[in-house]
């Protein structure tokens, strides 16, 4: 399931026939007023999808989790955002003036406004959701997008789960597994060569947490002509193995937190805590990949 873009959230309705024919009433007593409750409405909108993403991607218990507890948070998410949106210094007031420039006094009806309105979101909202994310992490999601977005299409597990899980893996690129010549591996998803493996590999000392207790070892590691390459075995290895079963079938319904939980249940990695980062790290991947679509 990929995560909603931010053009596709510029481009939703503001409201049915009550919002607009109120719209239009305020546009012909006060034409600014109109323009601030339109771009308050879109923050609102953009704030309620912020939070259903955050959602998406936190580790939820499953032992109290319904229907009826998810429309419940589904309201209270629409509650926040609604006192959340409108605040001075907030994007609403970031919209209000890109729109009053571009706009002038020249039409102000309530259709023009959503249309300005629009296009002004579609610029406005990518940059907002990568403030405060580093350039390096930026530069290794859009590294890497194209090939994840290939082996999405061959398993069916979303991109950002795979360029997250890379991430999480490598450092974000900078702990990337090198030869003992200091030629690149290519393997930024910690795989180590198995029995059955018969490509180039590495040797790499690591730490693996054994009965608590973290412990310096040396271990095999595969190694690949490219970071397609990469890709395109690590799907192979979810997709064909029976223990990872569970893990791409969650990935595939779209579940961040399932996929997260199901890849340390199924032991691809020792560390007692990497459900949550992984999670983590795909709501950050989510948020970059939105603005690339």
């Amino acid at each position: 399931m990929a995560s909603p873009s931010f053009q596709s959230i510029a481009g939703q309705n503001l409201g049915g026939l009550d919002t607009l024919n109120s719209l239009k009433a305020q546009a012909s007593r006060d034409p600014k007023a109109s323009i601030r409750e339109t771009a308050k409405q879109f923050e609102s909108l953009f704030m309620q999808e912020v939070m259903k993403s955050m959602r998406a991607s936190t580790l939820a218990s499953g032992m109290l989790d319904n229907s009826a507890t998810q429309l419940g948070t589904e309201m209270l998410d629409t509650q926040f955002a609604g006192k959340m949106s409108g605040l001075p210094g907030g994007l609403s007031d970031a919209i209000t003036r890109q729109l009053q420039r571009q706009m002038g006094v020249q039409d102000l009806s309530p259709e023009a406004v959503r249309r300005a309105s629009q296009t002004t979101l579609a610029q406005a909202l990518p940059a907002l959701a990568t403030k405060g994310i580093p350039n390096h992490v930026q530069s290794f999601i859009q590294q890497h997008d194209a090939s994840a977005r290939a082996a999405s299409a061959a398993t069916g597990i979303p991109a950002s789960f795979m360029v997250a899980q890379a991430a999480h893996e490598s450092g974000w690129g900078k702990r990337e597994i090198t030869g003992a010549d200091g030629s690149k591996s290519h393997n930024i998803f910690g795989i180590k060569a198995t029995p059955g493996w018969t490509g180039k590999t590495v040797d790499v000392k690591t730490t693996e947490v054994i009965n608590g207790q973290a412990v310096k070892v040396t271990a095999k590691f595969r190694a690949y002509g490219s970071y397609d390459e990469a890709f395109k075995d690590y799907a192979r290895l979810l997709s064909n193995n029976d223990r990872y079963a569970k893990v791409v079938a969650q990935a595939q319904n779209g579940n961040a937190a399932g996929f997260a939980r199901g890849l340390q249940q199924a032991g691809y990695a020792t560390d007692p805590a990497y459900a949550e980062k992984i999670a983590r790290t795909i709501q950050t991947t989510q948020r970059v990949q939105s603005t690339l679509a």
